[in-house]
Parts: structure tokens; C-alpha cells; sequence
């Protein structure tokens, strides 16, 4: 008998999701385990797995791009021939009112200050400053496309890669009606028949152009994924409601990058199994902050509402950037971990994330959010805090500067600004001043991590 997949609720917030890209198509075998299709949620881009039966995709319900809320059925799995069960799609109306009821518990959450909010754990953005600034964002409607860069392929699925191939057609001139401009079989087929269309050659005078006279960018709006909503709905809540404040502290590295590339130049070499292992500055950075709040507890809290939430745990999130935005995997109980194994977790998280693997499990929970742009050569920043912690570092570049040595002489130094965003309702200028030194005496001494 036939077996239908539903559409799994993935985050603890959501109550929509989009078939971004199905993975198999009707008529093929399917086994348990296999990745059937990727998901758009409010959190993240991931992979639905087939947990129900070995058998053939008889029939998919939700097209590429389509919306279901959480519980309508997706497709069905049975044997070859059989006929599918009849189901109804959902209607438009009731996506309508799914999203709806999602901003209404969204605001009820907002208004209800005196309850702890629980599994709120987004993306940290970074503030480069410490005023907020006010920031527009559009908003396509449906049927309006996303703008694609110049000389930038947007997404394909591969059915439509197939089709454009036997059909002739260059995807460069098709415009993607997919979730972040996908290209999709119907696209494929519509260019099909219309046929190529001339390309812009000019701008309009107050559009920005190149040299070249061409724009840097089609003109018009890009379609919001839920999970951008969800982010700006989350930070924008942060940023309004948490009283930020900031520190911010000069790290000597020099000591650090020595010991990392000391340790590099032994471990890098050997295989996984015989102990093996490239450490990061990153990695330094999240066991630095966990001996930290070992030593300063007051900044392992969350904001209740009637109290303050000591955590007895440092559970780590970390960003890690993905095409649709930023997620923030979470390594548990941190301080109970060595270096070693806190760069392993690390690794392997972000290889789920990049791989839309993560479970939301692993991207809840988090007491505290260390993010670091230093990979780009940003050397200073303020990350908005992460609810429901009550802090984020930001971590920026080790860069080689004039400085006055332990002698009074002049020499070079490496240098690394490191930030601190505290929410004000828990922690005092002089419980963040007193992490961040900690902080800075186990970075400057790195050796204390290999205790």
C-alpha cells in the first residue's frame, strides 16, 4: 500500500515550508535513507530524508517552488503501477493562514516579556557600528524575479538542466521562478517557446553603471526567503528590545599564531586516523571563550523576564555562512571539551551545514555566539545578539602593526580586536570587562588550552 510523506514542522517556529529542489522525481526507486527533496524553512535550507519505505516515487504533490504548510502531504511512495492516494493540494488561502498564524505567535512571543523564550536561536548579523541603522529591505510579491548578478548563473534544477540541454536553450536568458531564482522545468519550457530575448544594453541614468555601460545589477526587487524573514524578524526584535551595549580589547596573537602553526606543522601532516588535524584561529577563539566563561559565569545567562538564567553548561554557536544566508551550529557542553575535539565538532558541523545536513537540534540551545569575520580582513565589528543569550563576540582579523614592546621599543606585533555585544539586562559593563580580559589572558597565553 502506498505511503505518503508530509511536510516534517523542522523548527521549532515553523508552520511553512518550500520545495526548493526535488532530489528523485516520479517513477524513481526510492530506498530508506535516501534525500528525497530540500526544504526551505525559517531556519535553513535542508535535506527531507525518506524514513518511511523502500518502493518507486509514484506521485509528487508539491512542484519545485511550491508551499506547503507543515503536516500537507508532499508525495507518495509505493510500488511500481500502483496508483497514488487522491489528496488535495493546499489551497493558497491556507498557506496564507499558516505564515500568518507564524507572524501572530512571532508577536504574542514579543509582547509577552515576562516568559522565557525558548528555541529563538537565529543567525547573529554583524553591526559595524554600535548605533543601530535603520535598513530598507523590498519584498517581491509571487510572481516578480529575483535579480541575478551580471556574469552569475542562478540556480538550476537538474530536470531543468536536462531540458534546456535537449531543448537548445541557454539558461543564461531564463529567468528563474523558483525559490531564490531557481530555474525550474517551466521556466525552460517558456523560453522554449518564446525564444531568446534581446538583452539590455543600456541603463537608465540614474541606475549606477560600469565601465563597460553595463548595470552591475539587473534593477528590481529579490523575492524574501523564509528563512531571511525569519532572521530579520529576529534581529530586528533583538536590536529593539535588548539594550546593547559594547566593549572591545587588542589581543597580542603573536604568541597564539606561533603555537597554531607550531601544531600545524606536525599534526596537518599525519592522516585522521594516527590523530591528525589542522587547527583554525577559530577553533583558538571558541575553546578561548569557554575557559572564559569558566572564569566569568555571569555571561553564560539568559534574560527571563522575572529572573536571570544562570546556565550551567557553555553550549557554543558558531556562524557559518551558507548560500541562503547564515546559520549558527551549536557545539554542547564546550567546556567540558579539549581543543582537539571542540575543531573536530567544529568541522564537522560545518561541513552539515554547508551540506543542508544540519538537524535543528543541532542549531538550538546555544548560551553563547561567537562569530568571526577575520577571514574577509574585517578588522573590527559588533555582532546583535543571538536571543535568548545575553552576549556575542566578534572576532576580527590578526593583522601585523607598529607597536611598543615590553622595552618601550618600537616593533612589529600581530594584533587581533576582539568585540563584545552585552544585553544590558544582564550583564553590567564591569562582568563583560572582566570576560574580555579573561578572554585576552588565555589568548595571550595559549599553552592554558592545552591544560
Amino acid at each position: 500500500m502506498a505511503e505518503t510523506i508530509e511536510m516534517p514542522k523542522l523548527s521549532d517556529t515553523m508552520t511553512v515550508g518550500t520545495i526548493v529542489n526535488w532530489l528523485k522525481k516520479e517513477g524513481d526507486e526510492v530506498a530508506i535513507g535516501d534525500m528525497l527533496c530540500e526544504v526551505e524553512t525559517d531556519k535553513a535550507t535542508m535535506e527531507l530524508e525518506n524514513l518511511v519505505a523502500d518502493g518507486v516515487l509514484i506521485k509528487v504533490y508539491i512542484p519545485e517552488g511550491g508551499e506547503a504548510p507543515v503536516g500537507s502531504p508532499l508525495c507518495a511512495i509505493g510500488e511500481k503501477g500502483e496508483s497514488a492516494p487522491e489528496v488535495e493540494a493546499p489551497s493558497a488561502d491556507e498557506v496564507k493562514e499558516a505564515k500568518e498564524d507564524s507572524e501572530d505567535d512571532s508577536k504574542e512571543e514579543e509582547e509577552a516579556d515576562e516568559e522565557p523564550k525558548k528555541g529563538k536561536k537565529e543567525a547573529p548579523k554583524e553591526d559595524t557600528k554600535p548605533e543601530p541603522q535603520g535598513r530598507k529591505q523590498e519584498s517581491a510579491s509571487k510572481e516578480e524575479k529575483p535579480a541575478k548578478s551580471d556574469g552569475e548563473r542562478a540556480k538550476v534544477s537538474p530536470l531543468a538542466k536536462k531540458l534546456a540541454k535537449e531543448l537548445g536553450v541557454d539558461l543564461d536568458d531564463v529567468e528563474g521562478s523558483g525559490p531564490g531564482g531557481r530555474i525550474v522545468k517551466a521556466d525552460v519550457e517558456k523560453a522554449a517557446k518564446e525564444g531568446p530575448k534581446p538583452k539590455p544594453v543600456a541603463a537608465s541614468s540614474a541606475a549606477p553603471v560600469s565601465l563597460s555601460g553595463a548595470p552591475i545589477a539587473e534593477e528590481g526587487p529579490i523575492k524574501v526567503t523564509n528563512m531571511r524573514k525569519a532572521i530579520a524578524r529576529a534581529l530586528t526584535e533583538s536590536k529593539t528590545q535588548i539594550p546593547h551595549f559594547y566593549l572591545e580589547t587588542e589581543i597580542d596573537a603573536a604568541a597564539l599564531m606561533k603555537l597554531r602553526a607550531d601544531l600545524n606543522k606536525d599534526l596537518a601532516e599525519l592522516p585522521p586516523e594516527k590523530g591528525g588535524i589542522k587547527l583554525t584561529v577559530n577553533d583558538f577563539i571558541l575553546k578561548a571563550s569557554a575557559e572564559a566563561m569558566r572564569r566569568v559565569p555571569g555571561v553564560n545567562c539568559s534574560w527571563m523576564g522575572d529572573s536571570i538564567q544562570q546556565h550551567g553548561g557553555v553550549h557554543l554557536a558558531f556562524g557559518v555562512a551558507v548560500p541562503d544566508g547564515l546559520v549558527t551550529p551549536v557545539i554542547r557542553d564546550a567546556h567540558l571539551k579539549g581543543l582537539r575535539q571542540l575543531s573536530a565538532e567544529a568541522k564537522e558541523l560545518i561541513k552539515k551545514a554547508r551540506d543542508k545536513k544540519l538537524k535543528p537540534e543541532e542549531m538550538s540551545g546555544s548560551t553563547f555566539t561567537v562569530t568571526n569575520l577575520g577571514m574577509y580582513g574585517v578588522t573590527g565589528f559588533y555582532g546583535i545578539i543571538a536571543p535568548p543569550n545575553a552576549a556575542i563576540l566578534s572576532v576580527g582579523a590578526t593583522i601585523a602593526k607598529p607597536v611598543v614592546d615590553a622595552n618601550g621599543q618600537l616593533a612589529v606585533g600581530q594584533r587581533m580586536a576582539v568585540g563584545l555585544s552585552g544585553d544590558h539586562r544582564v550583564i553590567d559593563g564591569a562582568t563583560g570587562a572582566e570576560f574580555l580580559m579573561a578572554l585576552k589572558t588565555v589568548l595571550e597565553t595559549p599553552a592554558l588550552m592545552l591544560v
